[in-house]
């Protein structure tokens, strides 16, 4: 899987099974793009025909986990003087992936499969900063961009 839009990163992830069960590197150090050290870790369960998004972020980059269920995740350029590229993935239990999102570049995921599933996200910057006492960087796309919505 390889994206256009400039710094997204679409990593197909491997698993590593054996009589115990299954282990998968969502990322390492060494193969993340300069510049994104994860800052937090969190998890976020979505049910059958829901939406997260879309959004975009000024300073702060994703790294998602899509490793279970079936999601459709869209991305769209949004950085000025930019090409408006729009891509859609189907990330999940059979197509696991890792997706890296740099500021700018609006970001959404639907869960289009039967079952509640998991998403984990990485972010480089901690939500609502330090003590969480800072702006949310978070500009909501629900109402903007009609050509581009899910």
């Amino acid at each position: 899987m390889e994206s256009q839009i400039e710094g997204v990163v679409v990593r197909s992830l491997g698993r590593y099974t054996d009589a115990r069960g299954w282990l998968t590197e969502l990322f390492r150090q060494d193969e993340l793009p300069e510049g994104y050290f994860p800052a937090m870790g969190y998890l976020s369960m979505t049910h059958p025909g829901v939406a997260r998004g879309p959004h975009e972020h000024r300073e702060q980059t994703d790294g998602f986990g899509f490793l279970s269920g079936t999601y459709e995740v869209t991305l769209w350029e949004n950085r000025p003087g930019r090409e408006r590229v729009k891509e859609v993935f189907l990330l999940g239990e059979d197509n696991p992936a890792f997706v890296i999102v740099p500021p700018g570049v609006v970001h959404a995921y639907r869960n289009v499969g039967q079952f509640d599933a998991v998403v984990m996200n990485f972010p480089n910057q901690l939500y609502a900063g330090r003590g969480r006492k800072e702006p949310v960087d978070e500009i909501r796309h629900e109402e903007i961009d009609s050509e581009f919505q899910l």
